[in-house]
């Protein structure tokens, strides 16, 4: 059983996904796919050990040697990218049976299982296997399962966000393809490890720069890089609350995965010049997407779409250290994959629960609130320290390696601007707590036309165990840092050709 642990990753969502349509209940089938998600992450986690315990692991499928036959590729990169999306995705399905509970009508909510356990399988699916083709495979999985998840939104703007996504992905998923089928035609293999060995002989050609060009601008789309990031603010603030959740945790952290990938592990670029502009390119947007999409924030009233603007601001610190192209960026890059999946997962299930009460997150709407769902806004309080970088929180962690790697290379500039994405981060985040914890509660009109004060209490205690988990991980490995630090830095050095 150890030795198919790669393709058990997969599979067990793969299959669990039909199973819940089956069950067709939706209490047995939110059991069933919690199950799935745990097995899920218990051998993530098995994996993640491993590889620790003995490198990288090759697991072919039906025993053809790769690359003629199809090849899952385990190393420390992916298996940390494993851990992430199973680990969010068990602990969003905890939350989940309350949290859709007033957003999807209940025949509908067995299908929301089988959406869900199908976008698991394929984010699972993209980070591990190591074969091209499939990559593209299971981008579709996810993709199309995303697009129906974001469509169970209880606005009718749901649906319009959804086929936003739906094209901006498809375009995203066609250069992704184009790109591979390039790299095929240059080299007649789509193994992603060798690719790797191929490629440096065919990379001055046409044909290999344009594949570049086109898987970058794909992942780019897919990952909501500014400024390709249109798509997202609109999907997370109509998709139903709990979807909200899993997306902002993983979905963007896997397309980072791919940009690393293919960027450091696939692709050599040996011009300087060439790779020095392609750096600076991925500087220039991480910069001005901290910086706008910041400033954008901070202008929302609707609380989902201010922290939507804020994951784009947040996937600009995580191309910062991509464009760093140093060990210790890449490694800050990556643990802020991890970090920012705890803070905005957190931030996130907060706002699921505050919604399950109110029936919506306006920022008037949240005046005094804080005063009857103390455990929720202490959460939020938390989560917001940590997304704007204090001390002893995991925001802090990522800002320091990502500040340390900019110094290391005096970019001074670099530093200036992480400390202003962080102090506009302290506005918008502000503007909550002062509304929840400072301002009066609001005061609403009853169908009498009496006057009556906001009333709530707090969230299930469903809802509150998986918000708290990922609030208190904030703050464990803002203190205890070894597990991210040593796996991120681990990952970063063999992506760079060390161990």
């Amino acid at each position: 059983m150890i030795s198919h642990l790669p393709i058990l990753q997969v599979i067990i969502p793969l299959l669990g996904a039909p199973a819940c349509l089956l069950l067709n209940r939706p209490n047995l089938a939110w059991l069933f796919s919690i199950l799935v998600s745990v097995l899920t992450l218990i051998t993530s986690i098995a994996l993640l050990m491993q590889v620790q315990a003995q490198g990288t692991i090759s697991y072919m499928l039906g025993g053809w040697e790769a690359p003629w036959g199809i090849e899952y590729r385990i190393d420390f990169i992916n298996a940390f990218v494993l851990v992430i999306v199973s680990a969010l995705g068990a602990i969003t399905l905890i939350a989940a049976k309350d949290g859709i509970s007033k957003e999807i009508a209940e025949p509908k909510q067995p299908l929301f299982y089988v959406s869900f356990l199908l976008c698991l399988a394929g984010l699972l699916g993209i980070t591990a296997t190591g074969d091209a083709f499939n990559i593209f495979v299971f981008l579709e999985i996810s993709s199309l399962a995303t697009y129906t998840l974001i469509a169970m939104g209880d606005d009718r703007r749901a649906l319009w966000s959804s086929y936003q996504y739906l094209i901006v992905g498809t375009i995203g998923a066609t250069f992704i393809l184009i790109g591979i089928g390039l790299m095929y035609m240059m080299t007649g293999t789509l193994n992603i490890h060798d690719l790797a060995e191929r490629l440096p002989a065919v990379t001055a050609s046409n044909a290999v720069l344009a594949s570049y060009a086109f898987i970058l601008v794909g992942v780019a789309l897919k990952l909501a890089l500014f400024p390709l990031h249109f798509w997202l603010p609109n999907a997370y603030t109509y998709a139903p609350n709990i979807v909200t959740v899993f997306l902002a945790g993983t979905a963007t952290k896997v397309a980072i995965y791919l940009l690393i990938r293919f960027n450091f592990d696939v692709y050599e670029i040996s011009a300087p010049q060439f790779k020095y502009m392609i750096n600076m390119v991925f500087i220039t947007l991480g910069i001005m997407a901290v910086i706008i999409a910041s400033w954008t924030a901070i202008y929302q009233t609707n609380i989902k779409r201010m922290l939507a603007y804020s994951s784009v601001a947040q996937i600009g610190y995580m191309i910062l250290g991509f464009g760093l192209d140093s060990v210790s960026g890449l490694q800050a890059s990556l643990l802020h994959l991890f970090n920012h999946a705890l803070m905005k997962g957190g931030l996130f299930i907060a706002l699921t629960a505050v919604a399950l009460k109110l029936g919506k997150v306006e920022l008037d709407d949240l005046n005094g609130l804080a005063k009857k769902m103390p455990w929720t806004f202490a959460a939020f309080v938390i989560g917001g320290l940590s997304l704007i970088g204090v001390p002893l929180t995991v925001g802090f962690v990522s800002k320091w390696y990502l500040v340390v790697a900019a110094a290391e290379q005096q970019q001074w500039y670099i530093i200036g601007f992480v400390l202003l994405g962080s102090l506009l981060a302290v506005i918008y985040i502000w503007r909550v707590v002062e509304a929840a914890w400072f301002k009066p509660p609001k005061e609403l009109q009853n169908a009498a036309g009496n006057v009556t004060a906001t009333t709530s209490r707090e969230a299930p205690v469903l809802i509150l165990i998986p918000l708290w988990i990922l609030i208190l991980a904030n703050i464990y490995f803002g203190i205890d840092t070894r597990f991210p630090v040593s796996i991120s830095q681990q990952a970063a050095q063999l992506l760079f050709g060390g161990a």
